[in-house]
């Protein structure tokens, strides 16, 4: 990770809210994302599924976390599972999460190798009753791939039938939509990155710079910044392109006279911004511009 190491408190807070709300008895799970192939032996940057960070701060492929909290035994209450890590890993991978470095992150006490979580599952499952499982309820959702969640939760209820089923969304949805202020600040960092890729940009726009090597001026300003890049597929689109609703090409040349679209933003820690501006690429806007620029900005 780039980005300085978060306060463990936050998570702490994070999981104390999420379990006030579950029911008896009950046991939810959270799994990572899955780390996704191009090709041969290449993959996509990892991304880490936004409900296990919001609930430990773990930023890492092939994490599990587990809780419980009216388990007969203290240590059964939280458990973060990651895989093993070892020297090998580290010289050929990068360093992975120790079990004390876990804790420094998340606050979590009770960490195990990925290799316990099955038969430290069925123990607990011997005391819970309800199972919570976290799906994707997003109303704009259309993921086709089967997640490393789906797996596990297709499993869990075939091995578990008699155990009631409960949703984690909702609550999630809940607790997230309010922030806790080192959210907040969190925030307030990646769109202070924005700002700096922005101003940025000011200078640099002029005719015939190409819309790909505006994107390039905004990556470099956010990565040296710690952010691991841009919050969303950038939209940098010239002219024309503007009329396209979601234009992500940003292949053209931006011409003299032109106006210039840009809904780009940086993330700081897993957290985004979202930022949306026009500007001239000749440095000023004509009369028409001008009116049309202020007639919008009186309806916002």
């Amino acid at each position: 990770m780039k980005y300085h190491q978060i306060n463990s408190g936050l998570f702490v807070k994070n999981r104390e809210k999420f379990t006030a709300q579950m029911k008896p008895k009950s046991v939810a799970v959270f799994n990572s994302n899955d780390i996704y192939p191009v090709s041969a032996d290449s993959t996509l940057p990892f991304a880490q599924h936004r409900d296990i960070f919001y609930l430990s701060g773990v930023d890492q492929e092939e994490s599990i976390l587990l809780l419980f909290p009216d388990a007969p035994y203290e240590h059964l209450k939280e458990i973060l599972f990651l895989r093993e890590t070892n020297e090998h890993i580290a010289v050929w991978e990068g360093e992975k999460l120790t079990k004390e470095r876990a804790f420094q992150v998340s606050g979590i006490k009770t960490v195990y190798w990925l290799q316990d979580f099955d038969k430290t599952l069925k123990e607990i499952m011997m005391y819970a009753e309800v199972m919570y499982i976290n799906t994707n309820e997003h109303y704009r959702s259309a993921v086709e791939t089967e997640t490393r969640e789906d797996r596990f939760i297709k499993k869990w209820k075939a091995q578990y039938p008699a155990h009631t089923v409960a949703k984690s969304n909702p609550i999630l949805q809940r607790i997230r939509s309010i922030k806790e202020t080192e959210e907040i600040d969190l925030i307030q960092q990646a769109c202070n990155i924005t700002e700096k890729g922005f101003r940025r940009l000011l200078s640099f726009v002029k005719p015939n710079v190409m819309e790909y090597e505006v994107e390039a001026e905004l990556i470099h300003e956010f990565v040296r910044n710690r952010s691991k890049g841009f919050a969303y597929t950038p939209i940098i689109a010239s002219g024309n392109n503007a009329n396209v609703l979601h234009y992500i090409e940003n292949n053209q040349q931006c011409k003299a006279g032109d106006l210039l679209l840009l809904d780009v933003a940086a993330e700081y820690a897993n957290y985004s911004s979202d930022l949306t501006r026009t500007i001239p690429v000749s440095g000023r806007y004509s009369e028409r511009q001008k009116a049309v620029y202020n007639a919008v900005l009186r309806v916002k």
